[in-house]
């Protein structure tokens, strides 16, 4: 980052050109505390009025039914817009499709279509299975066959580990669209020069659906490389040594955290972006600062939520 690059963040203070639409990400809980903890989040965030949340579905479809509670409960506790991400990994045709049938039912109507990962494999070698879905291309069709759903899928700015090219990926996400995808959220990413440069190929390859940037607040930059390797992820250096000997100071990297996604999505918006996908990570603090500095803010008749202390 440059000293002249803060200047983004100090228009976006003064606020936007227009209201940014957002969305949240989480993740199911595993524990009765992670539950606590999520539903805080989600009650934080709720007054910001995103456009939906998501609740991620894990490595081999281990989440499923987590994922599914989580989802129907937002529906029925909450003004949110849920939708559910969903894998064909490691499951047959027929029980995919009994899942989004489920869904159907429970009154969700957006779907998160992804091929996954092996279980506990993040990155790992995907093999199909004979009966299953082959990839999100088929699994978004098999979707849009059971219900008229939303279908969002994944876009990878910084190519797939396994495409090879960024030919190959736009090629794929326009499979993904002439089987009923409706809108693409990229994976997080921290060069913004080579996303722009990406979405330029996307753009004049007449891809016009809208996409949604994928930004990740991450404080603890230990745990950001750890998720970044595995699926190809670049860090920048100059991200790295904001964060150099700050290992004992989490204030600090929150902090930093929040500048630097805040700069991101300022920048984005000044070249034309209008909408962004937060991934929570299931925390709410560092997302509402940044919402509130990119001028995404309570509805002034809704009762705000306190954080917790």
């Amino acid at each position: 980052m440059t000293a002249t690059a803060l200047g983004p963040v100090a228009r976006a203070g003064s606020g936007l050109a227009k209201r940014p639409k957002v969305s949240f990400e989480f993740s199911p809980p595993k524990t009765p505390e992670a539950e606590e903890s999520l539903w805080e989040a989600i009650r934080r965030l709720e007054p910001l009025n995103p456009e939906f949340v998501s609740v991620t579905y894990g490595a081999g479809g281990s989440t499923r039914d987590r994922t599914h509670r989580t989802v129907v409960r937002m529906l029925k506790e909450t003004r949110l817009k849920p939708a559910a991400h969903l894998t064909c990994v490691e499951a047959s045709r027929g029980e995919v499709d009994e899942v989004v049938q489920a869904y159907w039912d429970a009154g969700i109507r957006h779907i998160v279509a992804l091929r996954g990962d092996p279980p506990g494999q993040i990155g790992g070698v995907y093999v199909p299975r004979a009966d299953g879905y082959l990839n999100a291309t088929e699994l978004t069709a098999g979707i849009k066959a059971v219900g008229d759903f939303e279908v969002s899928v994944s876009l990878y700015p910084q190519t797939h580990p396994e495409s090879g090219s960024v030919d190959r990926d736009i090629d794929v996400l326009k499979a993904k669209i002439d089987a009923g995808a409706t809108r693409a959220i990229t994976q997080f990413f921290y060069d913004i020069d080579s996303f722009l440069r990406f979405m330029e190929k996307v753009r004049k390859a007449g891809v016009t659906i809208p996409i949604s940037p994928g930004i990740m607040p991450v404080s603890n930059f230990k745990g950001l490389k750890k998720m970044a390797g595995p699926v190809g992820i670049t860090i920048p250096s100059w991200l790295g040594n904001l964060f150099e000997g700050l290992d004992k100071d989490p204030e600090t990297r929150k902090l930093i955290a929040a500048s630097v996604a805040t700069e991101m999505c300022a920048r984005l918006a000044e070249e034309g972006f209008s909408d962004f996908h937060f991934y929570t990570l299931n925390r709410a603090d560092l997302v509402y600062a940044i919402c509130r500095v990119l001028g995404v803010r309570e509805d002034p008749s809704e009762p705000v939520q306190e954080a917790a202390a």
